[in-house]
């Protein structure tokens, strides 16, 4: 044990975020899993408890291990990876695993499944990370920029969006973060946004067209957008859940294990995890997990000032926000700032695949940090052989 701990390197405010994140998530998810149990597991509540602390576990190796590797390795390695994602998710989406008519994973051993868009989200930002590295000098030529930048962005998002709306807008948008730190021209990024909201307009355009039941995605993407906007009471059943739990919750909360809205709202361990935080820990645990991302997200930019290599900023930079700005959108639809959406709260919600890929980009981020305070040394001990 004395030997783990000595080898854990990085920064240390991001190695306390996680831990702190973990142990919510582990309370979290036990107290909101009791409706699940009983209906699916005869009442056996540690069953979900079980299953998740397992994934988390997992999770923490995966993150110890991948901060032990020096992050430009990465570079090569994600580069494979971002070729394989793309069929994956084709193959996602003609024999992926059918819910709610939406095919956003595939057939695991154990009943276990595989969320492809979990490693396409991953492998596209450290892919973006490696380009706008390799081809710095290029970013002035539009034709390199949307071959090499623009246009693995559309393939990646259009193969998401028939599934998972929300993670190809999420996506998207970090790409586009990326893109713009990456110094391409605001004209070339205003193109590929014009492409993009044309796309969607064309894309909404037949989506209140098409007749209602012929596509059930279609259906909830619009009965979404229209409960939200006109706040049909009976659409915005989860959300109406979900403010009842915040509302209830108020200053310091009911106390761990004391929700009551885990009965009602849908989605409670997932979606929602957010409300019945608030509602078992109060206010105060609200704004706790909400200053824990935007920290994760300070000491992510303090990382890139200290960066030597380009690839260690864009990668430290948009795994970063990727996970912050996921938060906020997940947060943000408990409260009813934004439509539903089916985003996690990375780290805190029960999951599969997204805890080990969450985990993994935390992994990545602290092998640049690690590698960051191994410059510094290597500086320190220069300096005093010199004073010497």
């Amino acid at each position: 044990m004395n030997n783990l701990t000595s080898n854990i390197k990085g920064d240390k405010v991001i190695w306390a975020i996680v831990f702190l994140l973990t142990i919510l998530s582990f309370l979290a998810v036990y107290s909101s899993t009791g409706t699940l149990a009983y209906k699916y597991q005869g009442g056996d509540t540690a069953h979900y408890m079980i299953r998740h602390g397992i994934f988390l576990l997992m999770g923490l190796l995966i993150m110890y291990f991948a901060h032990l590797v020096r992050y430009t390795f990465y570079s090569r390695i994600f580069q494979i990876l971002f070729y394989i994602a793309v069929p994956l998710l084709l193959l996602t989406l003609v024999f992926g695993l059918n819910l709610n008519d939406a095919r956003r994973s595939l057939p695991l051993p154990f009943g276990l499944s595989f969320e492809t868009s979990d490693l396409a989200k991953l492998t596209l930002v450290v892919y973006l990370a490696r380009m706008l590295t390799k081809k710095y000098s290029e970013i002035n030529d539009f034709k390199k920029v949307f071959l090499y930048l623009i246009l693995p962005v559309f393939v990646i998002c259009g193969l998401i969006l028939p599934a998972n709306l929300s993670t190809a807008a999420l996506l998207f948008t970090t790409s586009l973060v990326l893109i713009f730190i990456g110094r391409v021209k605001i004209a070339y990024i205003a193109t590929t946004v014009g492409i993009a909201i044309a796309g969607a307009a064309i894309f909404f355009a037949i989506l209140f067209m098409m007749p209602t039941g012929k596509n059930f995605r279609l259906d909830t993407w619009k009965a979404r957008i229209e409960s939200f906007s006109k706040g049909g009471e009976k659409d915005n059943y989860q959300v109406e859940q979900s403010k009842i739990a915040i509302a209830t919750g108020g200053f310091f909360g009911k106390m761990p294990g004391k929700s009551t809205q885990r009965n009602f709202l849908p989605h409670p361990y997932s979606d929602f995890i957010f409300s019945i935080i608030v509602e078992e820990y109060g206010l105060v645990g609200g704004t706790i997990v909400v200053l824990l991302y935007l920290i994760l997200l300070f000491r992510a930019v303090r990382i890139v000032t200290k960066v030597p290599r380009n690839f260690g900023v864009f990668v430290a930079i948009g795994l970063s926000f990727s996970l912050v700005f996921q938060a906020l959108i997940n947060m943000a639809v408990a409260v009813h700032l934004l439509p539903v959406t089916g985003q996690p709260l990375p780290m805190v919600s029960m999951g599969g695949t997204s805890v080990l890929f969450t985990s993994l980009s935390l992994g990545i981020l602290l092998s640049v940090s690690r590698d960051v305070e191994k410059s510094n040394e290597t500086e320190l001990i220069e300096l005093q052989n010199e004073n010497a």
